[in-house]
């Protein structure tokens, strides 16, 4: 019989998931990116990514076998960071809902005296970064030309549905440790929707409109692409088990 995942553990692995994958995701852009100076910035908030990564998947365990062992229904990761790259302005879109998401959560952590707090304090500087990457990368794409301001519409439409699942409470978060998910989803609803419109893009229906939005990534239910990307992420250390350098 299994034993029960303690409460920390469990919000450890949701949220080292998250980084974990949008980590493989951004690095996945190596020797691909569309200008040197980019492969290094992607590279970077990739690195960002997998140190916030570590830390929390070792407050759950060892995170090689949380990683490289687990099965895909096992992943707690919302289901935004786990879509394929799709073109740079798709990547783009990505980067801004959940660096936007992310940088809020982590000042609100921050700010609280619960077991994350550490880690957000040291993260939440990276992730602002990251944050103003994207904006920053969205206005010259939205405001550029008329073929990057179709990619970067088509980018930000694409990946609404799925932007819903963020602001669904994590177990084990909750007004102990500073966050609120009501403010949470309202402070990034005015920011992503400030960074779109400066952008002359045009705001997507809300999440919780349209035909369908995504929304089970936490449950372990993940989206095709996702299971082809473990299988890459998990290759090599799954065909050398107990491997070391």
């Amino acid at each position: 019989m299994t034993a029960p995942v303690s409460t920390t553990a469990a919000t450890a692995i949701a949220l080292g998931d998250d980084a974990l994958v949008l980590s493989h995701r951004l690095g996945e852009w190596a020797g691909h990116a569309p200008v040197l100076e980019e492969e290094v910035a992607l590279a970077n908030i990739a690195l960002d990514l997998l140190g916030q990564a570590r830390i929390l998947l070792s407050m759950a365990g060892d995170e090689d076998e949380l990683a490289y062992l687990r099965e895909e229904r096992a992943f707690r990761n919302v289901q935004l960071v786990e879509q394929p790259n799709g073109d740079f302005a798709h990547t783009i879109a990505r980067q801004l809902y959940f660096s936007t998401y992310q940088s809020l959560l982590y000042g609100q952590l921050a700010s609280g005296d619960g077991a994350f707090a550490p880690l957000a304090a040291k993260a939440v500087k990276e992730v602002a970064y990251h944050q103003d990457h994207a904006g920053q990368w969205t206005l010259r794409l939205g405001d550029g030309t008329a073929e990057s301001h179709e990619r970067m519409q088509r980018g930000i439409d694409a990946l609404w549905r799925f932007t819903g699942e963020m602001f669904r409470p994590v177990e084990g978060l909750g007004d102990a440790d500073g966050v609120n998910w009501e403010a949470l989803r309202d402070g990034w609803t005015a920011s992503v929707t400030a960074v779109i419109e400066k952008a002359t893009l045009t705001v997507p229906s809300g999440p919780q409109e349209g035909a369908w939005t995504a929304g089970a990534g936490r449950e372990g239910l993940h989206t095709e692409s996702f299971g082809r990307m473990l299988a890459e992420m998990q290759h090599l250390h799954r065909s050398h088990p107990g491997a070391s350098w």
